[in-house]
């Protein structure tokens, strides 16, 4: 039960100290000088985080190719559960020491056709919902570190009652060896003055 509130009251305590708020706000990029269209979110991290964070997410909307360097591009998205077959996503973390900026956008020529209002709506949903993701995986790594800590402590008090019942035990087991030494001490003086 102490655990279990102790570790309540950290992980509450981790919340408030370390809350985060995703502000997501349109934002142009250029990728080999070509405009693109997009949305971005800076968050406070390291980028090989946020990018992990960034893939996982993507691979629930479309098809990554995986290029050597930036942008990651997403092909056949799924955005809202309609799937874009002629559309491609493209996405990037940009480091910003100490945070990192989450872009996804799109290159507006290839989506010609189609609502770019609900486009726009679910590209700013889908950067919200990155950022979101990186701070619970985040905060997710901070709870098991803690609690890894307060099992390595929880084994140490464990180990030191176990010792302190081990050393109550050789002390009671030496009071009674020191009892029958000086029992035997006295029944030694008496045989010694008989003799």
């Amino acid at each position: 039960m102490k655990k279990f509130i102790n570790t309540a009251l950290l992980i509450t305590s981790l919340m408030v100290a370390h809350a985060q708020t995703v502000v997501v706000k349109k934002q142009p990029d250029k990728i080999k000088d070509e405009n693109y269209e997009g949305f971005a979110a800076d968050i406070e991290g390291k980028r090989a985080d946020a990018t992990s964070t960034l893939n996982k997410i993507l691979k629930e909307h479309g098809k990554i190719k995986f290029l050597s360097s930036d942008p990651i591009i997403v092909t056949n998205p799924i955005l809202n559960g309609a799937l874009y077959p002629k559309g491609i996503l493209y996405a990037m973390v940009k480091e910003n020491n100490p945070t990192v900026t989450l872009w996804i956008g799109i290159k507006v020529s290839e989506w010609e056709g189609t609502d770019m209002e609900t486009i726009d709506k679910q590209l700013e949903k889908l950067v919200y919902q990155t950022g979101v993701q990186f701070y619970r995986d985040k905060v997710q790594a901070q709870i098991d570190e803690t609690n890894q800590a307060a099992d390595a402590v929880y084994k140490q008090i464990a180990k030191a009652i176990n010792q302190a019942t081990d050393l109550k035990k050789k002390l009671s087991n030496n009071a009674e060896e020191k009892i029958k030494l000086l029992q035997a001490m006295e029944g030694n003086k008496f045989e010694d003055l008989v003799l």
